[in-house]
């Protein structure tokens, strides 16, 4: 059987779709590992108890998979230019504007995998986002790109936008060389966080990120970020979109990419009146989906207040009975921030009808 060298691979990986492919070794070099092992000391994961509890695994492609020798890399690009939301519209990390992701390269990563272990005779495990996996030192590590001051991707061809999946091979294959750090003296991506969640440069505190308070983050935000969060309720571009690598960027060619329907009328107004059912309606197909409808409402209560739309009291009224705390606690500072005298006038009621603690802390701070 004729293994397939590296250009076959690169060439089928292109006839499948994907933009960018490098190889690299099965491998994380040490000051990677020990980089990791340090974030995880510091506590920084927060709500992300995944990294901590498959962290050998993660640090180590041979601990996750012994056998392994090679790793393809693969990208595919997502980029488009981002448009202006006012200030009573939501903003979502483009992203998740589109089809999941994970769905379209799990897909095509199969079909990729499918075709080596048919052509070499050799094992293979595809991963997306959702295993294990240190992608990003992975992928600078093949040459796809560089990690840069914000801790993300960066390429010379795709700039910020690009989506990663792995193909895991016991073929061995030769590698391509490492990119180097193109970031220079620039620090554009660190001034640009809105919330200060850059320890220094290449070192992020994600319990301070916009993406990881409106994603990950499970209770209530932390009230000195609320401001800093202002429209967004699903994610953030902020330290990506203004990378000057961008200029080389490209406008992704995967129509399942085009921000769909739902993406195109996000009014705080109507997101505040989903119901669950509502929600999942609005939302299928959508890595927004897998917040659940409560920390969505959390995030639009959160843009509401930031919103200075005085307009928007009602709903946000309407949301103080909501059987969720977590929407019932952000629609409490929603109405102290639009509406303090009427947040004053309704305390003692409600303070004396709540039952979750946090939700009585935020009517009791008013």
């Amino acid at each position: 059987m004729t293994r397939p060298d590296r250009e076959a691979i690169r060439a089928k990986a292109k006839s499948l779709g994907f933009d960018a492919v490098r190889m690299t070794e099965a491998r994380l070099a040490e000051d990677v590992r020990g980089n990791f092992q340090s974030f995880l000391a510091q506590g920084l994961e927060g709500d992300m108890g995944w990294l901590r509890d498959k962290a050998e695994r993660r640090a180590d492609p041979r601990t996750l998979w012994p056998e392994a020798r090679s790793v393809i890399m693969l990208g595919l690009n997502y980029g488009r230019n981002i448009p202006l939301r006012s200030g009573s519209e939501g903003v979502v990390s483009v992203y998740a504007q589109g089809r999941d992701y994970h769905d379209v390269l799990k897909s095509r990563l199969k079909q990729l995998a499918r075709w080596l272990n048919e052509a070499s005779g050799h094992d293979v495990k595809v991963f997306v986002d959702t295993a294990p996996v240190m992608e990003k030192p992975l992928a600078q590590q093949s040459g796809l790109g560089w990690q840069g001051k914000h801790t993300n991707l960066v390429s010379r061809e795709f700039g910020s936008w690009l989506f990663l999946g792995e193909v895991f091979t016991t073929l061995p294959i030769e590698p391509d060389a490492p990119e180097v750090d193109h970031c220079g003296a620039c620090r554009r991506c660190l001034d640009a966080c809105p919330t200060g969640a850059f320890i220094a440069p290449y070192k992020l505190d994600p319990r301070r990120c916009v993406s990881y308070l409106t994603i990950e983050h499970k209770g209530p935000i932390p009230r000195d970020l609320r401001a800093g969060i202002g429209n967004r309720i699903y994610g953030c571009d902020d330290c990506l979109a203004v990378c000057p690598w961008n200029k080389f960027a490209q406008a992704a060619r995967e129509a399942a990419f085009t921000p769909k329907a739902a993406m195109n009328a996000l009014g705080l107004r109507d997101l505040a009146g989903l119901d669950d059912a509502a929600f999942r309606v609005r939302f299928a197909g959508s890595p927004v989906k897998r917040t659940g409808r409560a920390r969505f409402l959390r995030n639009v209560l959160i843009a509401i207040g930031n919103s200075g739309d005085s307009s928007l009291v009602p709903d946000i009224e309407a949301r103080l009975a909501d059987e969720s705390p977590l929407v019932r606690g952000a629609a409490v500072w929603a109405l102290s921030r639009l509406a303090p005298t009427r947040a004053a006038a309704q305390k003692t009621q409600h303070l004396g009808a709540e039952t979750d603690a946090e939700v009585r802390e935020e009517w009791a701070l008013i």
